[in-house]
């Protein structure tokens, strides 16, 4: 086997090892060395979220007079590179880092710093010009908004209109369609598939303006703050400009923080949005249980509907079909519900002017929108859209309903109603036969009266 080249590279602290064909340098090197904890680097979302803003922060200065033109040029084509996909094996540090992300920031400023001295033949400093008039302070938190805007954008809401929209086709095709009702997982009274169909789709469309309702906040960047968010060693004009440049970039909108303090020393805006994920997923875990009841069977369940069959469901048990999409969908939502535990805790981190868990929320947020968006669009393709729907199985068991008593309250009484339902339970005849027993109310009026179908409502 051959042996690994290295070439000695130096920084503050003095000499460190490095691979010969590594694109970053001595710190990223020592980061590397110091934390093989999860084996899992950032988010590549992350890391080219940190390349955009140092595109931006590249365009600011040479606008600002303070970095020649042609390094800020090689800097932004460097950065440009690793927006584009390249380059991002060269970022990995571990996610449980230093809290502030700093690692990263540095690893992000040697690796543009290398390609754009590499590209322009010109020697560019990874702190002195690629990190100008920025900290790792108001870098980090603000990549993390920004991967946060853009794949909210781009993956999760695109992926929760899909759902939404399969959804409500449904709701509309099934909408003539009565079934039993259940409370309690007690059989109720009617309800057409349309309208409980109805009550997935609005649990999404409730979800969706909940996120979207998050965006303003994250819109606004740390950017411009520095160290501890008075902006000591960049210009004053600083943050609104680079949230100009970046709004041109990417082309979606950034701003600056109005307060650099609350800016740096949290990430509330965060916490909210892993607070409406939360609540997407456990709405998502309510439709995926909904639709593995409705499926169970085929013979000793509900078989209210048959969903896609996937994939065998049992190494032991030949035929057997499981509910494999709401499955991994619930265990989607669980993660989802985990992350946001630790965000949460994350977010009580800021120490005076500083949050120190840094890399492992912006993972963990990150991660939750892109397995959100991805099962979305899943449960979307591969259970809502296929299942079918076992009418005679519904209408067996719904004219067997002891609870269609109901619609004879006011006619009867609810005592009387109780009487004829605990003897339809008990003799299994059908509620009208032992309604028109008991009563003597001709069978013409307790069709009409017990009619699935009229007792849906609108």
């Amino acid at each position: 086997m051959m042996m690994m080249q290295f070439r000695i590279e130096k920084d503050s602290m003095g000499e460190v090892k490095v691979p010969v064909n590594a694109l970053y340098s001595a710190q990223t090197q020592r980061a590397i060395d110091n934390f093989p904890i999860s084996f899992q680097p950032l988010p590549s979302v992350l890391i080219q979220a940190i390349a955009a803003i140092k595109h931006a922060a590249a365009t600011t200065n040479e606008q600002l007079g303070k970095l020649d033109s042609d390094k800020a040029k090689a800097i932004r084509e460097a950065a440009s590179e690793v927006l584009a996909g390249k380059h991002l094996d060269q970022f990995p540090i571990d996610v449980f880092q230093t809290g502030s992300g700093t690692s990263s920031n540095m690893n992000v400023n040697e690796v543009l710093a290398t390609r754009a001295s590499q590209l322009s033949g010109l020697l560019i400093h990874p702190n002195d010009h690629v990190n100008m008039a920025q900290s790792s302070n108001d870098t980090f938190p603000s990549a993390i908004h920004v991967a946060c805007v853009r794949q909210i954008e781009n993956a999760l809401l695109p992926a929760l209109a899909k759902l939404q929209t399969s959804i409500q086709a449904r709701a509309i095709e099934c909408d003539g369609i009565v079934k039993t009702g259940r409370t309690h997982l007690m059989d109720a009274m009617p309800v057409r598939m349309g309208q409980e169909f109805s009550g997935w789709a609005k649990q999404i469309s409730n979800a969706t303006e909940r996120v979207k309702d998050s965006l303003p906040r994250l819109r606004q960047l740390a950017q411009g703050g520095t160290a501890v968010g008075t902006g000591v060693n960049a210009d004053v004009r600083f943050g609104d400009m680079v949230a100009q440049a970046l709004t041109q970039l990417l082309g979606t909108e950034f701003t600056s923080a109005p307060n650099k303090f609350e800016a740096l020393s949290s990430l509330d805006s965060v916490v909210e949005l892993s607070g409406q994920l939360k609540t997407l997923a456990v709405s998502l875990m309510k439709i995926a249980n909904d639709l593995r009841w409705m499926n169970s069977g085929p013979l000793a369940g509900l078989a209210e509907i048959s969903l896609p069959d996937l994939q065998p469901g049992s190494s032991i048990m030949p035929g057997k079909i499981n509910p494999v999409m709401p499955e991994a969908t619930m265990m989607v939502c669980a993660q989802v519900i985990g992350n946001d535990a630790a965000i949460c805790i994350g977010g009580q981190s800021g120490s005076f002017q500083l949050n120190v868990m840094l890399p492992m929320m912006a993972r963990n947020i990150l991660e939750s929108i892109q397995l959100l968006a991805n099962v979305s669009h899943l449960l979307a393709e591969k259970a809502i859209s296929g299942f079918t729907i076992n009418t005679q199985q519904l209408s067996k068991t719904l004219a067997v309903n002891p609870i269609l008593v109901t619609a004879l309250n006011s006619r009867v009484g609810y005592e009387k109603g109780a009487e004829i339902a605990k003897e339809a339970y008990k003799t299994g005849e059908p509620i009208i036969d032992v309604a028109q027993r008991l009563t003597g109310i001709d069978r013409t009026t307790l069709v009409e009266l017990l009619d699935p179908k009229l007792l849906t409502g609108i």
